[in-house]
């Protein structure tokens, strides 16, 4: 895709390892395409990343604890205030560009879809939020790979959010407690706007992490903290491997998913699935198997990220590996959200020597990721494709990825 431009060409029998935009190049993109579609030049560009989950998946709507970080893939938007109600939106987040011109108005829930409820959407959540704005320009390019599941959305919506928090002094930026109102609005507009019943993560994981650490995140009161997450000095990389299986939040998979928690919630008595203590119990009391098998996965879950926090913690960064197994495989037997490319992929990089390796997001397609020593990344990634090739999928696309900063303005 013409969003990961750095990758190098190969036989597709060879894998193939993309690499993010540099800012500067991200910012050059975003201003030219300002520039040639709506005229004059931005007020400024701004940058915000997308995010891969290491651990704690499909926890966030069930007030539990999460562990992303930002990627260094991003998208940039070229942006420019008006003194009216217009609104000017170019896009060129795929192959091609799209434009859209309107007013703050026609901007609303039921009204606009799409690529344009991403965008233009956080300016309706604002506005319902009491911030007052008029309109504004905005062009928009990324090298986030789309439907991947690594918060393309988020990274739409927090960037486009970000950009009018700074040219209306909304002073949402002022502090990371102000961010979170940041992050409200964003997923405001995914969730009302766009329709996808997402959690909060991704917002957050755009907004509020700290390059070099993971993001420990609380969903049940939103605090977090910034954990230390250096691989290369272990001699280790993190490998996102891309299946390039469609991945869809707005199918009705994500949702059934969500009611199924909140229905086990309701019949146990307790706010959430992060209040349920006793598993074994909770489970006895499930008379469906499909709701136990439910609760089993997010309350494993939330073990598995205060375990891997523990060995960040204390250094032994190399440990974490099992319980990336683990988690996989409770989102693909308990959960039932993986699909047999992101089983192939995990099971490949295991196999090749990945100290650990699982899907990441909200499943049914997009990426998986493996731990995996320097030396060895490229036989991991070769095993990926080899066994994609046996199996008939489609040739998948990697990255090596280190924790970015959060979204910022970069010109």
């Amino acid at each position: 895709m013409s969003q990961v431009p750095h990758a190098v060409a190969a036989d597709r029998q060879t894998p193939t390892i993309g690499t993010a935009w540099s800012t500067e190049e991200g910012a050059t993109r975003a201003h030219h395409l300002f520039t040639e579609h709506i005229g004059g030049s931005p007020d400024g560009v701004w940058a915000a990343p997308g995010r891969v989950n290491i651990i704690g998946e499909h926890t966030d709507y069930n007030n539990g604890l999460c562990l992303p970080i930002a990627l260094p893939h991003r998208t940039y938007v070229a942006a420019r205030r008006r003194d009216d109600d217009k609104v000017i939106l170019v896009s060129q987040l795929d192959d091609s560009v799209l434009t859209w011109e309107g007013t703050l108005e026609e901007i609303a829930p039921g009204s606009v879809a799409g690529w344009k409820a991403y965008t233009g959407g956080v300016a309706w959540a604002l506005r319902q939020a009491g911030h007052d704005l008029s309109g504004f320009e905005a062009a928009l390019v990324t090298c986030v790979p789309l439907g991947a599941g690594l918060s393309s959305s988020a990274a739409v919506e927090c960037g486009v959010g970000l950009v009018l928090a700074d040219l209306y002094d909304l002073g949402l930026t002022d502090s990371d407690a102000r961010r979170t109102d940041l992050v409200n609005a964003a997923r405001t507009a995914e969730n009302n706007v766009a329709e996808a019943p997402t959690g909060g993560l991704d917002q957050t994981a755009s907004l509020r992490t700290t390059e070099g650490h993971a993001l420990l995140l609380d969903c049940n009161d939103w605090s977090v903290r910034q954990v230390p997450f250096d691989l290369d000095a272990v001699g280790l990389e993190l490998l996102v491997i891309d299946t390039r299986a469609p991945h869809r939040l707005v199918d009705g998979q994500y949702e059934a998913r969500r009611r199924a928690c909140e229905n086990a919630a309701r019949i146990l008595g307790v706010g959430s699935l992060r209040d349920v203590g006793d598993l074994g119990a909770a489970v006895a009391a499930l008379d469906d198997e499909e709701l136990a098998s439910r609760v089993r996965h997010v309350v494993t879950e939330n073990d598995r990220v205060t375990q891997f926090v523990k060995l960040l913690d204390t250094g032994r960064v190399r440990e974490v590996g099992p319980l990336m197994d683990a988690s996989h495989n409770s989102l693909r037997d308990d959960y039932e959200v993986t699909c047999p490319e992101l089983d192939t992929a995990v099971d490949a990089a295991r196999d090749a020597g990945a100290l650990g390796a699982r899907m990441t997001g909200g499943g049914f397609g997009g990426c998986a990721i493996a731990l995996v020593d320097r030396d060895v990344r490229n036989e991991v990634a070769t095993q990926v494709v080899s066994s994609f090739r046996e199996a008939g999928f489609a040739h998948p696309e990697f990255y090596v990825v280190t924790p970015g900063p959060a979204a910022l303005r970069v010109q």
